[in-house]
């Protein structure tokens, strides 16, 4: 009886064929991030013909997806060691369309294009006009901000941070869009209709903006090893989570956003005033009782 012996050169190639598959896998996810963030956008101009607001609440959640989908396709890459040029530029180029225009559209559709005409109609037209430079200097930051990241090396933050630590050179363009979904989806895309509230969201989409741009460090999750063991307690959590998520998304959503959001603030103000206030060097008598 003849036993048939597998060819090593088939093998191979069916490895190799496997390994280019593999290659395929997190552009699947960025594909999915740019359908997201194509749909945010088609959400948007269906509430500007038709003014039903929940469409503005699904270009959240869209955009909402597509920062999950953008985490996804990073670390699957890492992860099977898939990484490529054309995978980073295909991640950027979808980063622009899904984090700068859809949440730019989506910031000035909710926060001007329903506030009600007031008496003076030149400070009317004003306001919707500061709103749109707001959104815009917002998109210009987001493309910026990538463009940075992608030219440079070895990115290190003005204020940075214990060593071992990954973070963030400026708040990331996906998180700074996920702070404007988060905040319509805590509204259920109900619009902003007064006038000081408009003027408050200005400040709102300049401040994520400006931090996009900024040399201020955002922690990055990169060294979380999900191939190391994790204590029970973390799973309990990312249990918690996710059903916390699924049952009241829009309050955990909204206070996730400002947590990161502020939390490169508070970075930045604890380490203005380290060096403004520096520790006194020790005393003789510290310094003998510690040797």
């Amino acid at each position: 009886m003849d036993i048939a012996i597998p060819n090593s050169g088939s093998r191979r190639h069916r490895s190799r064929r496997m390994r280019k598959g593999m290659y395929i896998l997190p552009s699947l996810f960025t594909s999915g991030n740019m359908a997201a963030g194509f749909y945010a956008i088609v959400q948007v101009l269906y509430y500007a013909i038709t003014n039903l607001y929940w469409h503005l609440d699904h270009a959240a959640i869209a955009i909402g997806l597509a920062v999950l989908f953008d985490g996804l396709d990073g670390r699957i890459a890492r992860m099977t060691g898939t990484s490529s040029d054309f995978g980073k530029e295909l991640d950027s180029l979808a980063d622009v369309i899904t984090f700068g225009v859809a949440p730019a559209m989506l910031a000035w559709a909710w926060g001007f294009h329903g506030v009600p005409t007031v008496l003076l109609t030149v400070w009317h037209i004003k306001l919707t006009q500061l709103g749109g430079i707001a959104c815009f200097l917002f998109l210009v930051a987001g493309a910026s901000r990538l463009a940075r990241f992608n030219i440079t090396l070895n990115p290190q933050p003005s204020n940075p941070g214990r060593p071992g630590k990954k973070y963030f050179v400026g708040m990331p363009i996906p998180a700074g869009a996920g702070v404007i979904a988060a905040v319509v989806h805590f509204q259920d895309g109900d619009p902003i209709r007064s006038w000081y509230t408009a003027l408050a969201w200005v400040a709102m989409v300049a401040t994520v903006g400006y931090l996009m741009v900024s040399t201020w460090r955002f922690y990055s999750f990169k060294d979380i090893d999900l191939h190391s063991r994790h204590p029970f307690r973390l799973f309990v959590l990312l249990a918690a989570l996710i059903a916390s998520v699924a049952a009241f998304s829009g309050p955990v959503l909204f206070g996730m956003a400002l947590l990161y959001m502020f939390s490169g603030v508070f970075w930045r103000l604890q380490w203005i005033f380290r060096r403004r206030n520096p520790r006194p060097p020790p005393t003789y008598r510290e310094a003998s009782q510690t040797s």
